[in-house]
């Protein structure tokens, strides 16, 4: 039998089924579409946005993204990953970003305008907006943000300072200027400083037990208390016998996010020699075994009762009642100050949730706050996991006590603003919280089986690329990535910008907004030959 004439193919077929079979072909390249995914080698998760609504709202969002942010780069906390998700976003949407000359701002001194690369102050002549401060400083609030016109930060403090943590009105008590607030002055106007007056503000805490163990191992050869202790435990036993404020270093070793902070010390904290005794430590909230912290639990009011140390040999007894009274006011005045400064203090035990907080109060999508963890130490960890003393052994839940108490006024800050965290992911909504937590997680995991040799963060042995390799400091091993080879152009762009360390990353959006400038030799005319 012959091959069939087209005029017996239409009599065999029809028109309907024609038809139908034109229908077949059309569902399945509308499927195949559909499906790209799994048919184009591509970054998941990264080609598509995503509103944060809990319900499919409108394609046109119903705000805009902000793009002018301060970010206060706290020690140990976590902020490196969050640095990361700063540097890739402006990066990626051409931000301009304050930079340092080298590394830090001139740390651990204050803050200071004139040390941002390229900054003129008024009148210098123009220069470009930054759009992103988001590197090492000791927070200097004057320095950082420009006041156009009035600045309420005075008002927004005396506001959250007149009311207790419960809301309620304190009967008699005389609200003093902060001194932070003094220096900007209330209703004042100030020349133009770094950043824009309308800038979004916001930073991270860690629990000071966990901030401690990881700062000891880190700032082992810097702290002059840690380098003459032979171990955390030992210091924390008897921290005066190796710590002296004013020494060389020793800002690592007590209430470092008090200090990242630019917070002012209570004078029994100032003295530079002698030691005399300082502020009696509080007695740390106990936590339920197995159970996370939520601020919103405990009373704040808890945190100043006396609590002896291992070189106390005895319980102090609460006859300096005015002391813990005085402190706790004196607390409690620095914390509503910064909550008239910061709009977010993101928690680093509750990073995740943390992130969509963050990307929820910004207008980002969810693909602007997935990214890998930075800066961790081996067997150490930043974050990702809720404060509480259960499975710990009895040595390490007093070792955590310890350190609570010995940072005092860090734990007081981390209770605050973990209460703050969870009244916000309250009015967030917990479900909602829950399912964009765990979208992110996916994201993030499949983020990782694409781009990273493992799919997770690797000894420093194995990174041979130099631009992915992490600085080396302090007595751990700061993990790093190592790339999946095959990668399409665009899937090596995004992977490099997820997996590139803070340092490097800095050099190359330094590289990027000050290119270097290449100078023409001068043509002149050739000598004689003698």
């Amino acid at each position: 039998m012959g091959p069939l004439s087209p005029t017996r193919t239409m009599r065999l077929w029809g028109p309907r089924s024609l038809g139908v079979a034109l229908g077949v072909f059309m569902t399945i390249g509308f499927a195949l579409q559909l499906w790209g995914g799994p048919f184009q080698r591509r970054l998941p998760g990264l080609q598509l946005r995503h509103s944060w609504a809990s319900t499919p709202g409108p394609a046109v969002p119903s705000c805009l993204p902000r793009q002018r942010l301060v970010f206060l780069k706290t020690h140990k906390s976590g902020s490196s990953s969050v640095l990361s998700l700063l540097h890739r976003y402006g990066d990626r949407h051409g931000l301009r970003f304050a930079l340092p000359a080298r590394y830090q701002f001139g740390y651990p001194k204050l803050f200071q305008a004139s040390r941002v690369k390229g900054y003129r102050p008024q009148g210098g002549g123009t220069q470009s907006p930054f759009h992103i401060l988001c590197h090492h400083m000791r927070f200097n609030l004057k320095e950082v943000r420009s006041v156009e016109g009035v600045d309420r930060t005075g008002e927004r403090w005396a506001h959250a300072c007149s009311q207790d943590h419960q809301g309620r009105r304190p009967q008699a008590w005389r609200l003093p200027r902060h001194p932070l607030t003094q220096e900007l002055g209330m209703g004042a106007t100030k020349v133009l400083q770094v950043m824009p007056s309308d800038s979004f503000f916001f930073s991270i805490v860690r629990d000071p037990a966990a901030l401690a163990r990881s700062a000891f191992s880190y700032y082992k050869s810097t702290s002059s208390a840690f380098r003459k202790s032979p171990s955390l435990a030992a210091f924390l036993d008897n921290p005066r016998a190796f710590y002296q404020p004013g020494a060389r270093g020793d800002h690592y070793a007590r209430n470092l996010l008090w200090f990242d902070f630019g917070l002012p010390f209570p004078p029994e904290m100032r003295t530079k020699r002698g030691n005399p005794h300082p502020p009696r430590d509080p007695n740390p909230p106990q936590l339920p075994s197995g159970v996370g912290l939520r601020a919103h639990t405990l009373d704040p009011n808890a945190l100043f009762h006396p609590v002896p140390t291992a070189a106390d040999g005895h319980s102090q007894t609460s006859s300096a009642a005015f002391l813990d009274l005085r402190s706790s006011s004196f607390i409690q005045w620095n914390l509503a100050w910064l909550d008239s400064v910061f709009d977010l203090v993101l928690v680093a035990e509750y990073f995740d949730e943390s992130l969509v907080l963050l990307a929820d109060a910004l207008c980002w999508g969810l693909d602007d706050v997935v990214g890998f963890m930075h800066n961790a130490q081996a067997g150490g960890g930043q974050g990702g996991s809720a404060v509480g003393d259960g499975g710990l052994t009895a040595e390490d839940r007093q070792l955590s006590a310890r350190a609570r108490a010995w940072n005092n006024l860090d734990w007081a800050l981390y209770v605050h603003f973990n209460r703050s965290l969870w009244a916000r992911i309250k009015q967030y909504g917990q479900s909602r919280l829950d399912s964009a937590v765990a979208e992110l997680r996916a994201r993030r995991e499949a983020l990782a089986k694409h781009c990273l040799v493992g799919g997770e963060a690797l000894d420093p042995k194995y990174i041979t690329d130099r631009r992915f390799r992490p600085f080396q400091f302090g007595s751990g091993k700061v993990l790093g990535y190592v790339l999946q080879s095959g990668l399409s152009l665009q899937d090596q762009e995004e992977c490099e910008r997820l997996a590139t360390p803070e340092l490097q990353y800095k050099d190359k959006l330094d590289a990027k907004q000050f290119p270097p400038t290449v100078s023409v030799p001068l043509k002149t005319s050739r000598l004689p030959s003698p």
